[in-house]
């Protein structure tokens, strides 16, 4: 069979989702912000096809489509954002009393093993803020996984989880806030070993509340302070997808 067949588009719009996530959610673009769709696909090698399909996909999540005004990423009031983080903090708390009660071995050594990864790798815990850069190396997804209860984490993952990361980002570059995080996750893990739902819960619950007064304050300081801009502010997007991709469109 020959391997030269066509490149599925939906593959394509699955990796400049992706890169999207991590530029918006980094805090490349500002909440309200308007995107322009010709410069996003110049900047991933794309073509339009793909890269709206790709903002489709996150509409209602981080982006929002008007008519005759385009996309722009989603933008929420302190209200909203006070709202959210007391839904996460109920969900999470949930979560974690479940994972304190289904946990296994291999999940108690996955989530040690994140935290030590954390712990030792400079462009996740560092001076400058504490950033997981993928799904994958989310701390709280995998603790949510553990709860092994599907509707939670659709709940969590279905435009409350990606609103948050859009000040979660901006939370964890507070001075100080990087580290206590840390620490809270590892609390969090040691109740989880220790299979005692209700330390589990509390320990959530708690490490949520100092996040809820950390993004209080980010959340001010992003409407007060405006950020500079340059022509490659777009890091994370400006990591090209690969050559094959860039030859479609």
């Amino acid at each position: 069979m020959s391997a030269i067949i066509p490149i599925s588009i939906s593959s394509l719009a699955e990796e400049a989702c992706s890169k999207l996530v991590q530029a918006i959610t980094a805090g490349e673009f500002k909440p309200g912000e308007r995107l322009s769709e010709a410069h996003l696909a110049r900047q991933l090698g794309i073509s339009r096809g793909p890269l709206r399909e790709a903002l489709g996909r996150l509409e209602g999540k981080l982006v929002q489509r008007t008519p005759r005004v385009g996309v722009s990423v989603i933008a929420l009031s302190k209200w909203d954002l006070e709202q959210l983080l007391t839904i996460r903090e109920a969900l999470e708390g949930m979560g974690c009393r479940l994972a304190a009660e289904r946990v296994t071995d291999r999940d108690i050594r996955q989530l040690t093993d994140l935290l030590a990864n954390h712990g030792s790798d400079p462009k996740v815990l560092n001076a400058k803020g504490y950033f997981q850069r993928t799904s994958d190396d989310d701390f709280h997804l995998q603790i949510m996984r553990c709860a092994r209860n599907e509707r939670l984490e659709e709940l969590l993952m279905e435009g409350l989880y990606y609103q948050l990361r859009l000040y979660r980002y901006q939370s964890s570059e507070r001075p100080g806030r990087a580290q206590q995080a840390y620490d809270e996750h590892v609390e969090i893990v040691k109740a989880l070993s220790a299979r005692d739902p209700d330390r589990a819960e509390q320990a959530m619950r708690r490490h949520i509340r100092n996040a809820c007064a950390s993004l209080a304050g980010a959340f001010v300081e992003a409407i007060d302070t405006p950020r500079s801009r340059t022509d490659g502010r777009s890091a994370a997007l400006q990591a090209r997808l690969p050559r094959q991709a860039r030859a479609v469109g």
